[in-house]
């Protein structure tokens, strides 16, 4: 599937990297999933995409964001747009499906493989066009879940289908190995040096 020759680029999905990684009862170890994807070629960018709520003083995300920035992945962030549905409910959305295309249409020709993390049937037209550029792509997701976290016409039209169970061994870590994080104090600024 993948040749040691080939120039490879990742792009992750961050939402939906996480909740399939999740529905299978494991998280990302990504530290160890860029070394994972430095043996299989030249590993030329990493992107991870995902979408922030900027007005809050402290978000979850923020020191996996922080860590990914500083340690070989190159992170595209977009504020949430906030809005009240029609029935009155908060309701928050932040896609970054466009920022994911645009990106890999411009790196496509320094590529000979793309690995796409999402399941997201979205991306099926993306994955066709880079086909048409000649690159091979690989789709991660998984069939482990009821329903399957990726969408049926995706893994049609990717060159490789990869389940993310078949990685849980050299990528993942038990969720119960996370470290506890203490609630964060206002007059005091945090500082994060956990390996995610």
């Amino acid at each position: 599937m993948f040749d040691p020759r080939e120039k490879v680029a990742l792009f992750i999905d961050g939402a939906n990297l996480y909740s399939t990684a999740r529905s299978i009862g494991f998280d990302i170890d990504y530290k160890m999933l860029l070394q994972e994807f430095q043996k299989t070629g030249y590993l030329l960018r990493a992107y991870y995409y995902t979408a922030l709520i900027e007005d809050q003083e402290y978000s979850s995300i923020r020191p996996l964001i922080d860590w990914l920035d500083y340690n070989g992945y190159k992170v595209v962030t977009k504020p949430v747009k906030e809005f009240v549905d029609s029935t009155g409910r908060r309701k928050i959305k932040g896609n970054m499906d466009i920022e994911l295309a645009v990106d890999a249409m411009e790196i496509v020709e320094h590529v000979d493989h793309i690995v796409l993390f999402s399941g997201d049937g979205d991306f099926r037209p993306l994955v066709e066009a880079l086909q048409r550029k000649g690159r091979k792509v690989s789709v991660v997701s998984t069939l482990q879940t009821q329903p399957p976290m990726i969408a049926d016409d995706l893994r049609r039209q990717a060159d490789h289908f990869i389940d993310l169970a078949t990685l849980t061994k050299k990528v993942g870590r038990d969720p119960s190995e996370r470290t506890p994080r203490p609630a964060p104090r206002r007059d005091v600024e945090e500082d994060e040096d956990d390996d995610y």
